[in-house]
């Protein structure tokens, strides 16, 4: 029997103090889920992912300009937003920036770009032992609760069955994992903070454990 073991840390915000405790937990592969930095600059993720010596999957985050997906790209990271990737038996989709927010950050997607990059996405995706979706936002109702109110996007929520688990973000108060109709969702909280999820793959579909951590 393989386990795939997967990091998944995201709202750095620019705070890479962690990243070496982060590491020590000895994962197979790492997933950001975006917010690497606050608003920039971009030019110290290379060097951010450099420090990473398992093979790293990203998206950014609201709060990172959109110059960052061509930093990216020249990266050692494979960045997955708007696109997808299989690994044996892993098949990872990513998308990017958020929903709108009231503060008008470098990198929001209005409803109709999120399902249209996701329609894109799903309407040639295979069934892997395990599909995962990296993404910054939450799907709507899914750990994204900012006080009282739900703050994820409807169109995640609306593509949300193509997938096995959901490794979001976004939602500095709303750390944790859940289970939506049969989909596994995960939350890690701020990394800026210490915060990140381990996640082990088995070999069988929905043989996942998710467990949030502090470092």
């Amino acid at each position: 029997m393989t386990m795939i073991k997967i990091l998944q840390i995201a709202d750095l915000h620019g705070q890479f103090g962690k990243l070496d405790s982060f590491l020590s937990l000895e994962p197979d592969l790492v997933v950001i889920s975006g917010d690497i930095t606050e608003n920039g600059p971009v030019d110290v993720v290379p060097d951010l992912l450099d420090r990473i010596e398992v093979p790293v999957f990203v998206v950014p985050g609201n709060c990172d300009p959109r110059d960052i997906l061509d930093v990216l790209e020249d990266s050692s990271a494979v960045c997955l937003h708007g696109s997808t990737m299989t690994l044996g038996k892993v098949t990872l989709t990513g998308i990017g920036g958020s929903n709108k927010t009231p503060f008008g950050t470098p990198f929001e997607l209005t409803e109709e770009q999120i399902e249209g990059i996701l329609n894109g996405l799903t309407s040639h995706l295979e069934k892997n032992v395990h599909n995962i979706l990296v993404t910054h936002a939450p799907p709507e109702g899914t750990l994204d609760r900012v006080g009282e109110a739900h703050v994820g996007s409807p169109a995640l929520r609306k593509f949300m069955k193509h997938f096995d688990l959901v490794c979001s973000a976004h939602i500095h108060d709303d750390r944790g994992e859940m289970e939506v109709d049969g989909v596994r969702i995960v939350n890690p909280g701020p990394a800026s903070e210490g915060h990140c999820a381990m996640i082990q793959l088995g070999d069988e579909p929905r043989d996942i454990t998710i467990k949030i951590l502090s470092v």
